[in-house]
């Protein structure tokens, strides 16, 4: 059975994940971690997750129990993930990261690092999610420059990063089908007099409020008439068992770097 290390133990997206690997079938839980200091070391790692005694006591670095896995996944934040996938390069695990906000250095280093092991690295975990990309693209270039392109996605009012990485995945996949650079044509905000929108930019526009878990909506707007692709996740459990079923997937590939998409089969 594969063995899966969990960062970021107690965390949101940790527990859930714990959760789900202990009721996969596919994979076992063989380590948990934190950072230094957190209250949860020490503490078992399915007690946290509500789901009682699984005898994995979450620890207080990755180099605690490293030895203990075949595959870390970590969604955590940009700065950890980078920590932990630096390790991680030259121990010959496999590392699934769904963490979110990671850009500039930190993604460069990142991306450069996961050359070397066996790594998924994704935006968002969940199938639907997944589909959506590959769907918005057909239909951007079956559509093409005769119609706006805009990108809406809300979550909840503790989420740190904007817009979401799901959001910005999205706005990728619409620019690169339309041949257009998304960080020439990709408008965040709009305030005040700002004049007729132009037929190459694409809207990425962000909602915080609440306890949204995460929904994304892609508007093909034309004369006459719009088109509106919407995912809504009710839970994290989208995500978690993305997660599991690509730590399951990723530790019998050969080096390299791989998405959800890889993993699906929708390449």
């Amino acid at each position: 059975m594969i063995k899966a290390i969990v960062a970021g133990a107690a965390g949101r997206m940790g527990r859930r994940i714990i959760d789900m690997i202990i009721k996969s079938g596919e994979i076992d839980l063989a380590g948990a971690f934190e950072h230094p200091g957190h209250l949860a070391v020490g503490e078992d790692a399915g007690q946290i997750s509500g789901i009682g005694m699984t005898g994995v006591k979450i620890a207080g670095s990755i180099k605690d129990v490293i030895d203990s896995g075949d595959v870390v996944i970590d969604f955590t934040s940009p700065q950890a993930t980078l920590e932990n996938i630096r390790i991680i390069s030259s121990s010959g695990l496999a590392m699934v990261i769904g963490t979110t906000g990671i850009s500039g250095d930190t993604l460069m280093e990142i991306e450069t690092l996961a050359k070397n092991i066996r790594c998924v690295l994704a935006p968002n975990m969940s199938i639907g999610v997944n589909v959506m990309f590959r769907i918005i693209g057909e239909m951007a270039r079956i559509l093409g420059d005769d119609y706006d392109i805009e990108v809406l996605e809300a979550h909840h009012r503790h989420k740190k990063d904007a817009p979401s990485g799901t959001a910005m995945k999205l706005g990728q996949v619409l620019a690169d089908s339309v041949n257009r650079d998304i960080d020439k044509v990709a408008v965040y905000e709009r305030k005040g007099i700002i004049g007729e929108r132009t037929d190459q930019e694409i809207g990425i526009q962000t909602l915080r409020a609440g306890d949204i878990t995460g929904d994304h909506m892609v508007m093909f707007a034309g004369n006459g008439e719009r088109l509106e692709l919407i995912h809504r996740a009710h839970n994290r459990d989208n995500f978690a068992g993305g997660a599991v079923k690509a730590a399951a997937w990723v530790v019998r590939q050969p080096v390299g770097t791989y998405d959800m998409q890889d993993v699906l089969g929708l390449k």
